[in-house]
């Protein structure tokens, strides 16, 4: 399994967008795709402004349906909308 940790942080005043779009998304990546294991935005405790997406997958073929799906490819615009940097993503081998 491949786990995905992004790190996202959000312009002041933007995190009700931010949790409304990735509520739209987590429902279309649990519904859509089939690979997918969990996915969950998580906000942190320390900064109001920093979001974690915790995601895993079953393989890396699951991955890359994610990132080629039409639903995060449209939420895409959405976020950069909303972000005050680009994502840090960290890829994770389970074990």
């Amino acid at each position: 399994m491949i786990g995905i940790v992004a790190t996202l942080t959000v312009q002041p005043g933007k995190q009700a967008d931010i949790e409304a779009i990735f509520a739209d998304l987590a429902a279309r990546v649990r519904a859509d795709e089939p690979g997918n294991v969990f996915y969950q935005l998580c906000r942190s405790r320390e900064s109001d402004t920093t979001y974690k997406v915790l995601e895993l997958y079953q393989d890396q073929a699951a991955v890359e349906a994610h990132r080629t799906s039409p639903h995060f490819r449209a939420a895409g615009p959405l976020l950069g909308a909303v972000l005050a940097a680009p994502p840090v993503i960290e890829l994770l081998d389970a074990v």
